[in-house]
C-alpha cells in the first residue's frame, strides 16, 4: 500500500469530511451541523491520508485556550475529527497521523493537547490520560424536592431567544472559564456551537429554549434546554433536556435548577453532562432518584512536560523530581524538577534522584486536578521512590474544583 499524508487543502474538505462521517457509521450530519464544522475547520491544522485519490484517514486540531488549576488560560490543541476508513484499519494510519499531529503541536508551542474519545482505549498508547469526568443523571421531579439557599426568590428569570441572548450568555460563560479547569475559552465562531440544534436530532423534543437569570438588571446565569412532551394514560410525563447551564453564584444557579425542575407537564430533568462536583447534587432531597452515573470526559496529553507543569499553579507547596516515561514523544523522557505553589511554578531538567516515577499518560490524567496521583498509584501507574513523595505530590496537584469539559468539539 502506498499512501500519502498531507495537510488538508480547502477544496478537499467534502471528501475528507465524508471519510470521517463514514468512519463514524455513515450517517451524514445535518446540513447546519456540517456547515458549522466546515467553517470552524482550521485547514492548516487538519491532515489526511490519501490512497491514490481516495481519502482514507482524517485528523484535525482546533486552536484552543484551556483553563487549568489556578485560573491560567493555556494554549492547547483540541484534537478532533479523527477517523480511518474501515478498509484501511491496522495499517499504521492512525499512528502516522498522531505522530505528525503531536510533532506539529510541539512546533507550534502548545504545551497541551486534549480530545474527547469515541473509544477511550485508543488514545492511551499516544500518551493521553483521562483528566476530567462528567456526570449524567435523570432527576425524578415527581419524587425529588429541591432545597435552595436564601435569596433565590430575588433572582429574576426571563425567557429569551437563544440566538438573541448569545452576547449575554457568552459573557457569563467567559467569566466562568477561569473558575473551573478543563473549560475552553471560546474563540470567535464557537459561540455558535451551543445554538446548534438540527431538527432531525431532536428526537421529538422542542427547539432549544433559553432562560436568563438576572439580579439588579445584570444577567448572572442562563440555562439552555429543550422540552420533550410525553403522555401516558395517567397524564403528562414530559422531560426537560438540559443542554447548558452556567451561573456566577450559587443562588443564581439554584434558581435555574428550581425553574428546570418545575416546568409544567414534565416529570424529569435529564442531565447529559455536568461536573462531578456540581451543586445540584446537594440541592436534591434524594440523590438515588436522580440515578447519577459517571463517564470519561476530557483526555489530556502533555506535549511539553516542562511548559505544561509551569503553566498551572499548585494548591500546596511542591519541590520534587519526577521520572517521566514517554515513548511516543521522547523529548519528554527523563527527570524533571517541579518547584511551585499557589503563585506559580518552575519545571526544569535535572540529574537529581527521582522521587516519583510515572508516564506522561498519568501526568495527563492528574494534570487538571481531578484524578489523584494516589489513585493512580493504587493501580500501579505511579511509583513512589521517596517515602512521603506520593502524598505530597497528590495534594499539590489537586484542584478544589473538579475539572469539566462543558461541550464537545
Amino acid at each position: 500500500m502506498t499512501t500519502e499524508l498531507r495537510v488538508l487543502d480547502p477544496g478537499e474538505w467534502d471528501d475528507w469530511y465524508g471519510t470521517l462521517e463514514l468512519a463514524f457509521g455513515g450517517v451524514p450530519d445535518a446540513p447546519e451541523e456540517r456547515n458549522l464544522w466546515r467553517e470552524l475547520t482550521e485547514h492548516d491544522r487538519s491532515i489526511g491520508v490519501w490512497d491514490g485519490e481516495r481519502c482514507v484517514g482524517t485528523a484535525g486540531a482546533f486552536t484552543f485556550r484551556l483553563s487549568v488549576p489556578g485560573g491560567a488560560i493555556v494554549p492547547t490543541a483540541g484534537v478532533t475529527m479523527v477517523g480511518v476508513a474501515a478498509t484501511h484499519r491496522r495499517r499504521g494510519i492512525l499512528t502516522s497521523m498522531m505522530r505528525r499531529q503531536l510533532d506539529d503541536v510541539r512546533a507550534g508551542g502548545e504545551p497541551l493537547a486534549v480530545l474527547t474519545a469515541s473509544e477511550p482505549e485508543i488514545y492511551g498508547r499516544f500518551g493521553y490520560g483521562i483528566g476530567a469526568y462528567a456526570t449524567r443523571a435523570v432527576i425524578d421531579t415527581t419524587r425529588v424536592r429541591l432545597s435552595v439557599p436564601d435569596g433565590t426568590d430575588e433572582v429574576v428569570l426571563r425567557q429569551a431567544d437563544p440566538a438573541k441572548s448569545t452576547a449575554e450568555r457568552e459573557a457569563v460563560y467567559a467569566r466562568r472559564v477561569p473558575a473551573r479547569p478543563g473549560m475552553p475559552a471560546r474563540q470567535p465562531g464557537w459561540e455558535r456551537l451551543p445554538l446548534l440544534d438540527p431538527e432531525g436530532e431532536r428526537g421529538g423534543a422542542s427547539p432549544r429554549q433559553c432562560v436568563l437569570a438576572e439580579r439588579d438588571g445584570e444577567v448572572v446565569g442562563y440555562a439552555l434546554y429543550a422540552v420533550k412532551p410525553e403522555w401516558s394514560y395517567t397524564g403528562a410525563e414530559g422531560s426537560v433536556l438540559l443542554k447548558d447551564l452556567e451561573a456566577l453564584d450559587p443562588v443564581a444557579e439554584a434558581a435555574l435548577w428550581r425553574f428546570l425542575c418545575s416546568i409544567d407537564l414534565t416529570s424529569s430533568v435529564r442531565i447529559h453532562s455536568r461536573p462531578v462536583d456540581d451543586g445540584w447534587q446537594h440541592l436534591v432531597s434524594d440523590i438515588r432518584r436522580c440515578a447519577p452515573t459517571q463517564r470519561d470526559g476530557l483526555h489530556v496529553r502533555l506535549v511539553d512536560v516542562g511548559a505544561a507543569l509551569e503553566a498551572r499553579s499548585y494548591q500546596a507547596p511542591v519541590d520534587m523530581v519526577f521520572e517521566v516515561a514517554d515513548a511516543f514523544c521522547p523529548w519528554n523522557e527523563g527527570r524533571w524538577r517541579l518547584t511551585g505553589g499557589r503563585e506559580g511554578a518552575t519545571c526544569t531538567r535535572t540529574e537529581e534522584a527521582a522521587e516519583l516515577a510515572l508516564s506522561v499518560r498519568e501526568l495527563g490524567a492528574a494534570y487538571l486536578g481531578g484524578v489523584g496521583l494516589t489513585s493512580l498509584a493504587a493501580a500501579g501507574r505511579v511509583r513512589e521512590l521517596r517515602a512521603g513523595a506520593l502524598l505530597e505530590a497528590s495534594v499539590a496537584f489537586g484542584s478544589p474544583v473538579a475539572p469539566w469539559l462543558p461541550h464537545g468539539f
